[in-house]
C-alpha cells in the first residue's frame, strides 16, 4: 500500500485511468464483435456501412492510449479485408 501524499495520489489516479481503459476496451471488442457477426452473416452493405463506425471506434482506441498505433492499423486493415472478401 502507498505510504506517500504523492504515492496515495498516484494510485487512485493509477484506478481511475484503468476504470477508462477497461471502459474503452470493452466498448471497442463489443463493436468488433457485432461487425463480425454482421460479416458472417454474408451481409456485405450492412458491413459496408459499419466498417468506418467500427474502424472510427479503433481509431479513438488509438487516441486513448488503449491500442498500439500498428495494433490499430492492423485491425483495421483486417476489417476492411473481411469486408471486401464478401461477394
Amino acid at each position: 500500500m502507498a505510504n506517500h501524499k504523492s504515492a496515495i495520489k498516484k494510485a487512485r489516479r493509477d484506478a481511475e485511468v484503468r476504470l477508462n481503459n477497461r471502459s474503452n476496451r470493452s466498448e471497442l471488442k463489443t463493436a468488433v464483435k457485432k461487425f463480425l457477426t454482421v460479416v458472417e452473416a454474408g451481409n456485405k452493405a450492412e458491413a459496408a456501412t459499419q466498417l468506418p463506425l467500427t474502424q472510427g471506434l479503433v481509431d479513438k482506441a488509438c487516441r486513448k492510449g488503449v491500442m498500439h498505433k500498428n495494433a490499430a492499423d492492423r485491425t483495421k486493415s483486417r476489417l476492411a479485408l473481411k469486408v471486401n472478401k464478401l461477394a
